[in-house]
């Protein structure tokens, strides 16, 4: 146990606090469990070491990865024990999904020691879903995704803008502050802009790497697939990547992969799941994720310049930038008339010498144009949209 306080406190010692993401005001940190899931990569450690730092007494806390050699040989519950009986008050664990039934072990924590509180990650949006259940009524769970265009301005350059509401958007409501010409700084975020770990050198590679353990690891030990599923699965990752956007047609998909068409809708929801695709469903019952699948895109932009590379189509690299932005706030569906719809509004993407004709007949039509700095009337800079969160 000694080891674990001694990497706690080396990487408490290593943690930066000058830059929070957007969810940490979200959280209700007063709850006596909370979980939290998110991509690898995200920055869900960072903001749990951040609390710690910034809030909570070290003394009466303890962080542990789930995945540490210490829990070869022991339990979950029993290190709880030890900890609350030596005074412990916050114990964080991350990478929770690694621990064999972590959900059950959570729950008698939660119900043993009343004196407890409880934070826990898991990269792994699959595991996580399927242990929760066990958790009802205990953990309040939140989803955290990448940077948003505002964080990185931030992060990357010092460059800070307050988060806009989607009505101060459509308002022309918005105050860029510093930032005087936000075009040099997109195209950037676009490729590089979406996870923070891509301050660091060899980001490519690393991303990649990223994308083969989902792929390769995370959903097939989920699901249990064996290896030549999980190839299958990159080759279906590759094909939306390339696309404009993609509409999937599961029979042709099928003939592609050599895969059964009736497992061709689970493998694209378990890639949704582990955050590496959205699909986008028609508005009738859209909303909660019931509606038919229109289309897929990748779940963010530098996933598109990372697999795609030269094929990367920028009208898909547009819509993907807007929904993955919007879908943090708003609920995101297909539109009869435009691209997407968002509450009352329609939007329709493109570039700067994009027309009006689809949304003309529409009340509350917008087009939204990349390559434009400011918005007039109806139109509105792509780049705004990065602002909401």
């Amino acid at each position: 146990m000694d080891k674990l306080y001694e990497h706690f406190h080396k990487l408490l010692a290593e943690t930066d606090t000058n830059f929070r993401r957007y969810i940490y005001a979200d959280i209700d940190w007063n709850s006596r469990m909370i979980g939290l899931t998110g991509p690898r990569g995200v920055g869900k450690t960072t903001l749990l070491l951040q609390h710690i730092k910034t809030e909570l007494s070290t003394k009466e806390s303890l962080y542990v990865n789930a995945e540490d050699f210490y829990f070869a040989e022991n339990r979950l519950i029993d290190l709880a024990d030890t900890f609350v009986k030596k005074g412990g008050k916050y114990l964080i664990v991350d990478e929770i999904h690694k621990y064999e039934e972590w959900s059950k072990e959570l729950k008698l924590i939660y119900d043993y020691y009343s004196e407890l509180n409880i934070i826990f990650t898991g990269s792994s949006v699959l595991d996580i879903k399927k242990g929760v259940s066990d958790l009802s009524r205990r953990a309040v769970m939140y989803h955290m995704q990448g940077l948003s265009f505002r964080e990185y301005l931030e992060l990357f350059h010092a460059i800070k803008i307050e988060m806009v509401s989607l009505e101060n958007i459509l308002n022309q409501e918005v105050k860029p502050g510093l930032l005087k010409h936000p075009l040099i700084y997109f195209s950037d975020y676009l490729k590089n802009g979406y996870y923070p770990f891509s301050l660091d050198d060899n980001y490519e590679i690393r991303l990649k790497q990223i994308i083969n353990q989902t792929l390769e690891t995370d959903i097939p030990l989920y699901a249990g697939m064996n290896a030549s599923t999980g190839r299958k699965l990159k080759q279906l990752l590759s094909i939306i990547s390339k696309s404009v956007p993609f509409k999937p047609n599961f029979t042709s998909i099928a003939t592609s992969l050599a895969a059964s068409r009736n497992n061709i809708a689970d493998y694209c929801q378990y890639i949704e799941d582990a955050g590496m695709i959205i699909q986008l469903r028609h508005d009738t019952g859209g909303i909660k994720g019931l509606g038919k699948v229109d289309k897929i895109y990748l779940d963010n932009t530098n996933l598109i310049y990372t697999l795609a590379n030269e094929e990367a189509n920028i009208g898909n690299i547009r819509e993907t930038f807007f929904i993955n932005q919007l879908r943090v706030r708003y609920p995101v569906v297909t539109s009869s008339v435009s691209d997407f719809q968002v509450e009352e509004n329609v939007f329709e993407i493109g570039g700067k010498n994009k027309s009006q004709k689809q949304i003309s007949t529409s009340k509350n039509g917008f087009v939204v144009k990349d390559d434009i700095e400011y918005g007039y009337l109806n139109v509105i800079p792509l780049w705004q949209f990065g602002l909401i969160y």
